[in-house]
């Protein structure tokens, strides 16, 4: 599934083409993506309008449009949005076209349809249980003043299953909260409420440190991910240990453990992080 570092490369791709470029056409093929807003609705009020915004909010990417709306998309597990010119075959699986005044096409690609399409007001959207509450940002500035060590130490989950919770900080997946626990040396099955102020203090650093690397290489590409363009990202090479399992740690030369947690591919060096 694409996580914050993905999503940060497809919007930072996508909005110096797409700000300020009109919408012309929406074609709406799997009409089931829309969760917010009916088909109808959502071509009236696409078509016509300009892109003023392109940003991103933990996993969700958001163009502000003129009409004072938000088209919002989630990829799900294997949703891609690209920018791609008119003429270029278009991929089984495109749910969505939205084509623009310079004649080039953003295209919503999801093969498992596991990702969603919202149109709508940000507090409509908030209000109606649409968009869920989402925590802090790790790319944040202001992410070390958030509160979010403190929220840690105060659950009694495991702390993956902590850092899975985007109302506990936003865009962390799978992929990051493996890499953050090995960067602060915290096994990913600990109880949070067990962390010292010190270990929550090295996870709140760590997250902001893999998550910007990851950025730096354009995102972790495994099958599914694809930049803003359809080109892979680099950070699958420069990850510590998810994908690893069984390989040595690069830190001490032991095995890294696999197991799953919460349903979840989990691994880590039973060595390194205690």
């Amino acid at each position: 599934m694409p996580e914050l570092p993905e999503v940060e490369t497809i919007v930072r791709d996508l909005r110096p083409h797409l700000v300020g470029r009109t919408l012309t056409r929406a074609d709406l093929i799997r009409a089931s993506v829309l969760r917010f807003a009916d088909p109808a609705t959502f071509q009236a009020r696409t078509e016509g309008h300009r892109v003023g915004s392109v940003r991103r909010r933990g996993k969700f990417i958001h163009l502000g449009l003129s009409g004072g709306e938000h088209l919002v998309i989630h990829l799900g597990m294997t949703g891609t949005l690209t920018l791609q010119r008119r003429d270029e075959p278009r991929a089984v699986h495109t749910h969505l076209v939205l084509e623009m005044d310079d004649r080039r096409q953003l295209r919503y690609r999801d093969p498992r349809r596991f990702g969603r399409i919202l149109l709508g007001r940000p507090g409509q959207l908030e209000r109606s249980g649409a968009l869920p509450r989402l925590g802090p940002e790790p790319l944040s500035p202001n992410f070390a003043q958030s509160g979010f060590a403190e929220a840690l130490r105060g659950s009694g989950r495991q702390v993956k299953a902590v850092l899975l919770d985007q109302a506990m900080v936003a865009g962390c997946g799978n992929i990051y909260a493996d890499e953050a626990c090995f960067l602060a040396r915290v096994r990913p099955d600990r109880r949070a409420h067990t962390l010292s102020r010190a270990e929550a203090g090295r996870l709140l650093l760590a997250l902001p440190v893999v998550m910007r690397e990851a950025v730096r290489l354009r995102g972790t590409s495994f099958s599914d991910f694809r930049d803003g363009f359809g080109a892979k990202g680099e950070a699958y090479e420069a990850l510590f240990v998810y994908g690893r399992g069984g390989l040595p740690c690069v830190r001490c030369g032991g095995s890294l453990q696999q197991t799953r947690l919460g349903g979840r591919t989990t691994v880590y060096c039973n060595r390194c992080q205690s």
